[in-house]
């Protein structure tokens, strides 16, 4: 008898019921435009913000839920780079962040190109760009073959392994990875949503790399998720909220693959997480939204190019208290100027003295 839905007759041809998901994915189209509205109202300066907040979250989220640990300003850096902005002085970051970042980037960015064989291998090369997850050497750039054994998810202890999944043999992944790939590049009447969370569902089910099968499944979904909306830009993070889902994504894959192809759980369960996700966007994006609200509060301001750049940092989350010895060194001008500058904010009632200053008067913004 079958024990994974890769082994019934039919598969992969999966059904749903739509009228059970009509509702929901009405819903889900309805946040997702109002999400994308709302950041496209805002100027191009916090539109790239709000990108690279995003996508910030995207990379780490995603390896976090591998249980891999990257460092945030490292990943920042590299995709500011990437996308032509300014990295200030953030760090250089190392080869493997490189490498998420790269495969993250072109799933995103270039959303209306074929997904192909090659440029899934190009993807994998760059999760893995020693050849090996952590001290195991595995194929990489090519799917996996027999020589690495019965490809399973597995958890527990040594000796005491629960299989959670076990993937179809490394001899027929030319077959199911031409058969994915064919419908994906196909033009079908499924909508974008739906043919999102069907890919992620059928490309992890195939499992044709040694490594890196997660987070390959989360970026075509990501792909698929711009294909729906038209733009490369952004918003929100899916992968964000599927980290904090963790088990139950895990538990919801579990029982989809050890189930029939009727796939209609997977899809309620994708399509609640993605409304959750654009809630998500909500938190994710909180500075962002409030550093805009700030610059069209004071619109007509008058606000030199000094007071400019320290009232982005202190809107970005200055470290410490904020001085006039402080203003001075960072924007390279005189204390007196630095003072003028400050007093000047205070008068426009943009900058507060802060209580108990003590030695030295500090100020914050006014809320």
């Amino acid at each position: 008898m079958p024990r994974y839905i890769h082994q019934l007759t039919d598969w992969p041809h999966f059904s749903w019921d739509m009228d059970a998901l009509a509702k929901l994915l009405a819903a889900v189209r309805l946040r997702q435009g109002q999400l994308i509205g709302r950041m496209q109202t805002l100027g191009f300066a916090q539109q790239e913000e709000a990108v690279l907040t995003t996508l910030t979250e995207e990379v780490l989220k995603s390896s976090e839920i591998e249980g891999e640990k990257l460092d945030k300003d490292a990943v920042r850096s590299s995709l500011a780079r990437r996308l032509g902005m300014d990295a200030g002085a953030l760090p250089s970051a190392d080869r493997n962040v490189e490498g998420v970042v790269e495969m993250m980037l072109d799933a995103t960015q270039k959303f209306k190109a074929e997904l192909t064989s090659e440029r899934l291998f190009g993807w994998h090369a760059s999760l893995f760009p020693t050849g090996r997850s952590n001290l195991k050497k595995i194929a990489v750039g090519a799917w996996r073959d027999a020589a690495a054994g019965p490809m399973q998810v597995v958890s527990g202890d040594y000796g005491r392994e629960r299989i959670h999944y076990e993937a179809p043999t490394a001899e027929k992944l030319d077959a199911e990875m031409t058969a994915f790939l064919s419908w994906y590049n196909t033009v079908e009447k499924i909508d974008p949503i739906i043919k999102a969370a069907i890919a992620h569902l059928w490309f992890v089910t195939i499992h044709p790399f040694e490594d890196g099968n997660g987070r390959i499944a989360r970026a075509i979904a990501d792909m698929s998720l711009a294909r729906s909306e038209g733009i490369p830009q952004r918003f929100y993070s899916m992968s964000a909220q599927i980290r904090s889902e963790r088990k139950t994504y895990y538990d919801m894959l579990e029982s989809t693959q050890k189930g029939d192809l009727n796939i209609t759980p997977w899809l309620e369960w994708f399509l609640g997480c993605l409304d959750r996700a654009f809630t998500g966007a909500e938190t994710i994006l909180a500075a962002v939204l409030a550093k805009a609200d700030f610059w069209k509060r004071h619109a007509t301001a008058r606000i030199n190019e000094r007071q400019r750049d320290m009232l982005n940092r202190l809107l970005d989350g200055f470290e410490g208290k904020l001085t006039s010895s402080k203003w001075a060194r960072i924007e390279k001008c005189s204390p007196d100027t630095a003072l003028r500058d400050i007093q000047d904010l205070v008068d426009q009632g943009i900058l507060a003295k802060d209580e108990g200053g003590g030695r030295s008067t500090s100020y914050s913004l006014v809320a």
